[in-house]
């Protein structure tokens, strides 16, 4: 009998440790988010050229580096529910000049651009069609290549499912291009946020018309949005242009746990807030770290107890 209970004892702190030690691989391995310092504030981000076809609804700053103010086109402030920076005076009508911010940002968005591309895969999609269209994805970084198509087809959307969890995070690593067919979706399920999902294209990225995406593009080349479609996160560009076309681009803001928003970064008519740095909340930390360790601390010390009281009271 005493054999047996000993037996189940160390069974059962053996399961323990083991949800324990499964718990501390499961946070070890969760990508943290890609930080955009100066570059947080923009929905658009352009190198060599911001055009639009009017009308579009921006929500965020938009800017041009390195090229001149010129540049931009059909980009007006009416548009704009924030501030449009360029380089010179040569920029839209109400556009503030100030070429130290733009640059600042285009190199934090470089750098972020390479943080993203360094990540470790947690699956990596072969060259195909539709490679990310039906999946239901988790927390993780994720590669693909070329799509003979599309990516994400219209019949078939793409769901980032957070599990219930606002901080989790989604990386995606585009080896060529990024290309969303018309009527295709990005959605955002179990507590997913936008402000958490990054994509990293190796050229360029073109979203379908009429489309809803999710999460901040960052692409080497150019980014181009069609028309009609709905894109909450960033359009950036490091060498090339941002291509609009009647769209509604919302720069994505993470809620907070006391119900607000906040993203990092300021511009105006932007709402500031708190930054979202990708790792896991307190709450979290308690349920999932500290509480098993404190169970497993518990039946060990109600263990050696158990084992005191017997060894004295053999020897009684």
């Amino acid at each position: 009998m005493k054999n047996f209970k000993k037996g189940s004892i160390t069974l059962f702190m053996a399961a323990l440790l083991m949800s324990f030690s499964n718990s501390l691989t499961a946070l070890a391995a969760a990508p943290t988010a890609i930080d955009l310092l100066t570059a947080d504030s923009f929905a658009v981000l352009g190198s060599s050229q911001v055009t639009n076809v009017p009308t579009s609804t921006i929500t965020g700053n938009v800017g041009l580096t390195p090229a001149a103010g010129s540049f931009y086109q059909g980009v007006t402030t009416a548009q704009v529910n924030g501030t449009i920076y360029a380089v010179d005076g040569t920029g839209p009508t109400g556009a503030v000049v100030d070429p130290t911010l733009l640059t600042t940002a285009r190199n934090d968005l470089t750098a972020a651009y390479i943080d993203a591309a360094g990540r470790t895969p947690t699956t990596t999609f072969v060259a195909a069609d539709n490679q990310l269209g039906g999946q239901t994805l988790t927390a993780g970084v994720y590669r693909f290549g070329h799509a003979t198509t599309a990516n994400i087809t219209a019949a078939s959307p793409l769901r980032l499912d957070a599990q219930g969890d606002p901080t989790a995070v989604f990386i995606f690593q585009a080896t060529s291009d990024l290309v969303t067919a018309s009527g295709s979706v990005v959605q955002l399920i179990n507590g997913a946020q936008a402000c958490n999902v990054f994509w990293q294209v190796g050229s360029s990225a073109t979203l379908g018309t009429n489309s809803t995406f999710k999460g901040t593009i960052m692409s080497l080349t150019s980014t181009v949005v069609t028309t009609g479609t709905n894109l909450e996160g960033r359009a950036m560009a490091r060498n090339a242009a941002v291509t609009l076309d009647s769209n509604t681009i919302t720069r994505p803001t993470c809620a907070t746990t006391a119900g607000s928003s906040g993203s990092g970064g300021t511009g105006g008519g932007v709402t500031p807030g708190l930054p979202n740095t990708g790792e896991h909340n307190d709450g979290d930390f308690m349920w999932r770290i500290i509480l098993p360790g404190v169970v497993i601390a518990g039946v060990a010390a109600s263990y050696i107890v158990r084992r005191k009281k017997i060894t004295m009271q053999s020897k009684w």
